[in-house]
């Protein structure tokens, strides 16, 4: 079996880093960051955890900025959303690398992906 890392990048890190800072004072941000946590152990075991997005409906903006051809979707409390990518480890052929493109919230989730508010 190979081995998963998960790794968090760009627009990632900013979001985990602001929910990290403000997770002391609001038990909301508390439970999305622990949630985020939760989530990236389980995808270390299951790398197809999330949903997978169908591959025409994943946002031109992933497909440009990280060359993506995989899409998954995790849900978070609050509405919330973890967006992932699996890719092979650059480094060696014999680990995945679960790459963390985005966190975002159902308002944000829903402009990305084009959905109208109803």
């Amino acid at each position: 079996m190979k081995e998963v890392r998960v790794v968090l990048i760009d627009e990632a890190i900013l979001k985990y880093q602001s929910l990290k800072e403000r997770a002391s004072e609001s038990k909301k941000e508390m439970a999305i960051l622990e949630s985020v946590r939760n989530k990236a152990d389980i995808i270390k075991k299951d790398i197809h955890y999330g949903d997978p997005v169908s591959k025409k409906l994943i946002p031109n903006i992933y497909r440009k900025k990280y060359d993506i051809r995989n899409l998954f979707r995790v849900e978070l409390p609050y509405f919330w959303r973890l967006l992932y990518t699996l890719k092979n480890d650059p480094e060696t052929n014999d680990s995945i690398v679960a790459i963390v493109i985005d966190i975002v919230d159902h308002s944000e989730y829903n402009k990305i992906f084009g959905y109208q508010n109803r």
